[in-house]
């Protein structure tokens, strides 16, 4: 059975929104090298609509000489969880007709799932128990308003800290399992 990894960029007041903030902390060697490590052993990609049709166009032209994430997520098989058609099209996609948690369990059987982004998504997996690792990448800002991955009103989930580091730009990057 493989397993589901989520990667969320956050700021300290739990914003997951379009990850605009990001911008002014660069993305460095280690950033890169814990990514890198979450999709290194994924069979596929699982994302949400919104967070597909933001990804489509941003990576399906970059190469591997532009940026050597390029290939995992060109090459892999793409699984886009939609009530309605993605308006945009991406190499070896695969479109989910709605959530479906035994769906998604058929294809974490077959091998690891990255999931980044896709906050709507998330939460049902993390009310489902199909999260195995939420890996959180806090940035030392507050922003004040946007989507949250847990807004105010959701249910309490909880979590265990896998582990935890501090990366050179300042970034926490928290890693919380099933409690």
């Amino acid at each position: 059975m493989g397993s589901i990894k989520v990667h969320e960029f956050t700021t300290v007041d739990g914003v997951v929104d379009v990850p605009t903030w990001t911008f002014p902390y660069g993305f460095p060697e280690d950033l890169a090298a814990a990514i890198g490590a979450l999709t290194a052993d994924a069979a596929g990609i699982l994302l949400g609509r919104t967070t597909f049709e933001m990804f489509a166009p941003a990576w399906s032209t970059r190469t591997v000489e532009e940026d050597p994430g390029a290939p995992f997520f060109n090459d892999s098989p793409k699984y886009v969880v939609a009530s309605q058609a993605p308006s945009v099209e991406w190499a070896n996609t695969t479109v989910l007709p709605g959530y479906d948690p035994d769906r998604i369990r058929e294809l974490a059987a077959q091998g690891d799932l990255y999931v980044s982004g896709s906050s709507t998504l998330v939460r049902a997996l993390l009310t489902d128990r199909l999260v195995d690792e939420l890996h959180l990448f806090v940035y030392p800002v507050a922003v004040g308003a946007g989507i949250r991955l847990f807004p105010e009103g959701a249910p309490q989930t909880t979590l265990t800290l896998l582990s935890a580091d501090k990366l050179s730009n300042g970034v926490a990057h928290l890693v919380y399992g099933p409690a």
